[in-house]
């Protein structure tokens, strides 16, 4: 087990919060590739209030400091910076994503947990985060020195950061996750960490629609049942899904429908996240198949834009824009208004949004719904 010593570090005065549910369903934006649409616009035309940018690497050349795709340091950029600020401007939040498919991973090139977690708090110190996502996959999860190190790294800055929201996600199988992915798995629980959620990716492993996606997570509810020693529903808890829109990598397709059932899914699981890849792909081809080839930038299957980005909205608790107004609360509400940085246990009452609301476990910062975490438990109008 890693042995660290925790330093509280302060979020600069600018940094937003929009709650533990948005950052559950912020889905991925590449802020500097794969022609990325004005985060505005999408935030306007769909209700959408956080993003999870994409990614922080290791230079191209080497090296212990983060950089946007393995080129942008961090600690020169303005264009990120630039993004985050209009996103905050409008009431929104980012997350940053850590690792993904392609490039050189901190925790390959970082020497220690507590190398790897420092080039992490660059970024987090700089945008003011207070949320990030590890998204460990291929190669870097084949590699067990730099899991070690980037899973000791989330502990401490989970200790450096209280507050901090963080997820895990990696490689999703039919059976839920690989031996990589178990093994990942393992990691974390050696140190003793352990994350708001893990999220799995169930795409490009030979998939075909929601029915094997919904199968897929409830095969990984059993393994972080096994591996942690939690019962379903705090499995469910703990367990997210990272999907992708429209054509897969690997020529699977998944519509609409099948984000509805998904979301389905994990609403009525209580999971802890629903998100896809990506919002810089939530958009028409032309031709709208794209000519059966996977794009970075459309999703080769018909739709409107941002389709897919609102059933990460609706996971949040929310709904995209509409003309109908919202109906104002006809009745007063006896329990204490939801307050977004109190911290509440289980029993706990409060009203929002016309309804009172029960707490069944610790939590902050995530606003009462039926979605997210499943904390919290609607007790109907006031």
């Amino acid at each position: 087990m890693t042995t660290v010593v925790a330093t509280s570090h302060a979020a600069p005065a600018a940094a937003s919060g929009v709650g533990g549910n948005w950052y559950a369903a912020a889905p991925y934006l590449m802020p500097l590739d794969n022609d990325p649409p004005d985060p505005g616009a999408v935030m306007d035309a769909t209700g959408l209030k956080a993003f999870q940018l994409a990614f922080v690497l290791a230079p191209n050349g080497g090296g212990c400091s983060p950089t946007w795709g393995g080129t942008d340091a961090v600690s020169s950029d303005t264009a990120v910076a630039n993004v985050i600020s209009a996103i905050r401007a409008k009431g929104g939040d980012v997350s940053a994503s850590v690792g993904g498919y392609g490039g050189t991973k901190l925790g390959q090139t970082c020497g220690t947990p507590e190398a790897t977690a420092a080039a992490y708090q660059q970024a987090i110190d700089k945008y003011g985060l207070k949320a990030i996502d590890f998204d460990l996959e291929e190669p870097e999860y084949e590699n067990s020195a730099a899991i070690h190190n980037e899973i000791g790294a989330a502990k401490i800055l989970q200790q450096q950061n209280p507050g901090i929201y963080l997820s895990v996600t990696t490689a999703g199988t039919t059976d839920g996750t690989g031996w990589f992915g178990k093994q990942m798995l393992n990691e974390a629980k050696t140190q003793g960490f352990t994350p708001n959620n893990f999220s799995i990716m169930p795409f490009d492993g030979g998939f075909n629609g929601a029915a094997a996606q919904t199968s897929a997570l409830t095969n990984f509810n059993s393994i972080l049942q096994s591996t942690f020693g939690w019962d379903a529903a705090t499995a469910y808890a703990h367990e997210g899904i990272s999907q992708m829109n429209g054509r897969s990598d690997s020529g699977e397709y998944f519509y609409q429908s099948d984000f509805q059932t998904v979301l389905d899914y994990a609403t009525s699981h209580h999971m802890a996240r629903y998100t896809f890849w990506s919002v810089n792909r939530d958009r028409q081809c032309s031709p709208p198949d794209n000519n059966g080839k996977t794009s970075g930038t459309c999703s080769s299957v018909p739709q409107g834009d941002y389709d897919f980005t609102k059933y990460s909205v609706r996971f949040a608790g929310s709904n995209p824009p509409t003309t109908t107004p919202t109906p104002t609360p006809t009745g007063p509400c006896a329990a204490p208004a939801y307050n977004n940085s109190a911290v509440y246990v289980g029993g706990d009452q409060v009203s929002y949004n016309g309804h009172t609301w029960k707490a069944k476990w610790w939590t902050q910062g995530e606003a009462p719904s039926t979605g997210g975490s499943g904390v919290w438990q609607d007790e109907g109008p006031c």
